[in-house]
Formats: structure tokens, sequence, C-alpha cells
């Protein structure tokens, strides 16, 4: 049933085949791939990568998919020979061991979801799967016929990777022609996840579907909003509210019918996670849930706020764990949609109103700011500009997900924001970070229509519509400019940044033209 022996997978052990929780549970107890928490969570390590390798990551260069993809320094290209050797080599480490196998789906829209199969020998890679990813019924999973198989070899490394010429003995690659993919030498649970997200990102657009790094929830009236934004921006914080169902924390489809989740759990930041500002969250850390690469103290208590491992603590777990998370995993069209940054030069307002123009120019920016102490070798604040907020993920031309984005703008009269998350009173270093209680006031104004009747003015350099005043959200940070306690340093500071969003947008050409009339104005 499970055609191991097609894919050239032969004379395995034993084969563990969509276990549930509580079986999962006892093999990573056993195999000790990790420890129970005082919380009931299982801790896992993913050794020396804490996050994804974007450069070891690679497409076969093969027709027809070639024509389609935007090959350059995010999309990687590697020759036939090379996927096949290191999937050759995959499969005869794999091959007489025990396996773990989960079929999933991506996509909560019949219409639009692909059937994927992962291959594992790690038990809390299979865990982190069914967490992530839709669990199908037990009818659904009678007949299942995998759309596209992973194969995970993370002990596995490319000790060919020179002569091959490719990064490093990481190997993260995609055959689409032949629908498989590949991962050795990274035990990091989020390279299954976002592996998923980029092929999704190349399948849907071609069929007229907008493909999306975002956030969603529902409000009571069914009112959907969309929170795009880079990791650390808030996507997951903010999308988690009490008085609004959740539809997905990440990955999103939107068709005709209107928004879809791909997954179907959450994968969250956990650094300095606390209870008090980020409740559901906090809640949702219980049995089931997957820690990565926590500090657990000797009581088997987690330490939240120890980074001695890395930045990017990660805990995955599945939806039903928001208790207000919409069951469908799907809604209608959106309301609103909300671009979200953190700007760590403390310029930018906490919230803009974008017109159309503006909504294009600052989907293809993807802006936000690397700080002091995320990566090696940082000292001040960094622009990082991705496009569609999701470059890394994105197969395609950004221009592809820019122009399916504003035609769905346009046909459904969606009002478009920006939302500063980062810093004000100064960069990062001399600022503070935004209050999450200033945000959510923002969020809230958006949500409930309240912005509408503010008054707003037109913040200089960057021409935002920018509220006057907002309820709950002190003036000042509605004028940058007052947070700082030198004006002159600020004004500076605005001009930096804005010749960056110049500069970055250059690479668009002609392409991107009609929206240039959204660009600062220096």
């Amino acid at each position: 049933m499970i055609m191991l022996e097609k894919l050239g997978i032969v004379n395995v052990g034993k084969i563990y085949h969509n276990l549930s929780y509580d079986e999962l549970r006892e093999h990573e107890i056993r195999c000790k791939e990790g420890e129970v928490c005082q919380n009931d969570t299982f801790a896992v390590d993913t050794g020396v990568f804490t996050g994804r390798s974007p450069k070891d990551k690679y497409f076969v260069n093969a027709a027809p998919s070639n024509e389609h993809i935007a090959w350059g320094s995010v999309n990687l290209a590697c020759t036939k020979t090379t996927f096949n050797d290191n999937l050759r080599k995959a499969k005869e480490y794999l091959s007489g061991r025990d396996l773990y196998i989960m079929d999933v789906f991506c996509g909560a829209s019949k219409s639009s979801r692909k059937k994927i199969r992962f291959i594992t020998e790690i038990a809390w890679q299979a865990h982190f799967v069914k967490n992530m990813f839709i669990r199908p019924s037990k009818g659904e999973l009678e007949n299942f016929e995998p759309d596209f198989v992973i194969i995970n070899a993370c002990k596995l490394s490319n000790e060919l990777y020179k002569h091959q010429n490719l990064n490093s003995d990481v190997f993260v690659g995609f055959d689409i022609e032949n629908n498989i993919g590949l991962i050795l030498g990274t035990w990091y649970g989020g390279e299954m996840k976002k592996g998923v997200f980029s092929m999704m990102n190349y399948w849907l657009p071609l069929q007229g579907k907008m493909s999306m790094h975002c956030s969603a929830n529902v409000g009571k009236d069914g009112d959907v909003c969309l929170f795009f934004g880079l990791s650390g921006t808030g996507k997951t914080t903010l999308s988690t509210d009490a008085n609004r169902a959740l539809i997905g924390d990440d990955e999103h489809g939107w068709d005709d019918e209107g928004v879809f989740n791909f997954e179907g759990g959450c994968y969250a930041k956990c650094i300095n996670l606390d209870k008090d500002s980020e409740p559901e969250i906090y809640a949702a850390i219980k049995k089931n849930a997957l820690l990565e690469n926590v500090v657990i103290t000797r009581d088997k208590n987690v330490d939240f706020c120890d980074a001695s491992k890395t930045e990017n603590t990660r805990v995955s777990y599945p939806i039903e764990h928001i208790p207000n998370h919409e069951p469908s995993l799907s809604a209608g069209h959106p309301s609103n949609i909300i671009f979200l940054c953190a700007d760590a030069f403390g310029v930018l307002p906490p919230v803009s109103k974008l017109n159309n123009t503006q909504a294009m120019y600052y989907f293809l920016s993807g802006y936000t700011a690397k700080v002091a102490g995320t990566e090696r070798g940082i000292k001040e604040p960094v622009a990082t500009f991705s496009a569609c907020f999701g470059e890394p993920f994105m197969p395609l031309d950004p221009s592809v997900y820019a122009k399916l984005l504003g035609e769905k703008i346009k046909k459904h009269n969606v009002n478009v924001y920006l939302v500063n998350t980062g810093w004000s009173g100064g960069s990062y270093g001399v600022g503070k970070r935004m209050s999450i209680k200033a945000t959510r006031s923002c969020i809230n104004a958006i949500l409930d229509g309240s912005i509408q009747n503010c008054e707003f003015y037109n913040y200089d350099v960057f021409n935002l519509a920018v509220p006057k005043s907002l309820a709950g959200v002190d003036e000042k940070l509605l004028h940058p400019e007052q947070t700082w306690e030198n004006e002159n340093d600020f004004y500076k500071t605005r001009i930096k940044l804005a010749k960056m969003f110049i500069e970055n947008f250059k690479r668009y050409g002609e392409s991107a033209d009609e929206f240039l009339a959204a660009s600062p104005k220096v």
C-alpha cells in the first residue's frame, strides 16, 4: 500500500504508518529523541541547524518547470544528475531501516489541496508533520495516493557537495516533474513545512489562485483579515485573537471561494513567550505540542526567556489547541489586509492606510529589519526586503503574486494597512519596541472599522495616510518625530530608510513602473 519499493527504498524494517499522537510519544521516549516537560509537551533539539538553510535549497532545472521558475540567488538550480545522485544515496541509506510515514493534506480547499507523503526515520519529525499539516480522516486515508513525496534523510550528509558545485553538505531539493522532495543533512523541522509551502507557491498561481505567506482570522460577522509579515513581525501573535476565530497563522491560499489555510497547525516563535501578553499561544503549549531548541530546567520546566541555544525557539501544535479557531480552516474573501513590518530604524508610524498603488509597492517591497543579536555580525539595524513578504518560498517571479493580489484587492474592495510592530523613539538600542497593547489597538481599530472615521494626515517622505489620533494609542506614536529626543537624528534616519526602499525597488525595473508613484520621495 505504501509502495516504498516503487520509490527504490527496499528491505525496510518496520513501517510506522500514520501513528497516533500517543504512539508517536511512545516512540519519541523509547528512542530518547528528547524529553517530556512539566507542561506535558515533548521537547527536542534540531542539532546544528536551528533554522532553515536557504542557500542549500535547489530546484531541478528541467522542462517545463524551468520556464516558470525565477532563477537567481533565491531559487537555485541543480542538475537532474545531482538530484538523482543524492536521491539514490538517501534511498540506499533508508533501505533496511525502520521508517515513519505520514500522509497529510496541504490545503483546506478540496479543489486546491495536495496529498503529501513524508518519509523519515525520526519519530519527532513525523510528530511535527502531524502537527503542521491537515490530518485526513480514516476514510480519506484508505485510498491515499500522494501527489508529492518528501524523503527526509536528515542524518545523512552530502559529502560530495563540492564535486556537485553545491553550497554545503546540506541538500534540500525538489524535482517538480517527478513530484519528489529530498532533505539531507539538516534536522530542522521547518524545512519540511516550508518545502511544501514552496511547492504550493509554484502550483497554485499557475492555476490563477493566490498563495500567501500570511496569517488569517475571521470575525463573528464573517469579516476576514489577512496578516502578511516576515518572521518576528507578529503574524501568529496578532492573528491569535480571543474575539476572532483563527483560520491559520502562516500559509494560505485565496481562490474564487475565499481564503483557506494550507496547514492544520501553528508554528510559533516562543522566545520570551509571556502568558499575559500572548495567553492563547501560551495555553496551546500542552500535550501533543512539540517544542524545538528551548532550554529545559532541571525540574523539567521550559525557560522561554533563555536564548542560549537560539533566538529561533519554536513550538508546533495542532490548530485545535487554539479554542477559538475556525474548524473549516477557511472563510470568505477578506475585508482587510495588514502588512506587518518590524521597523528597527524607528521611523515608520504604528499604522498607515494604503491606497491600491501603495499596497502593491509595499507588498513587493516586503520590508522588515533585522536587529543586533539575531544573526552573527549584525551590530545595528539592517533593512530586509523580501518580495511578497515571503521571497525565500516563492519559486515564481514576484510580479506573478503581486498581479494576483492586486486583482483580488480591486475585485473585492479590500482595505489595506501598513502596521509597524517595531521601534519608536529611536532606532534599535535607543528607542523602544512598540507594545503589543498599542499594536492591538491599531489592529482593533482596523477590524471594527473605527479607523475609517479618523482624520488622517500625510506622513512626509513616505507619503502615508496616518491617523492623527487613535483610541488606545499614545498620540506621540502616531507622529514618530515627536518620540525622538533629537528631531534632526530622526529626519536623517527617515531619509536613510527611504533611500533603502528606493534602491531595493530598482531591481523590479520596468515591470513595476506603475507602482513607482508610491515610492518615498527624498
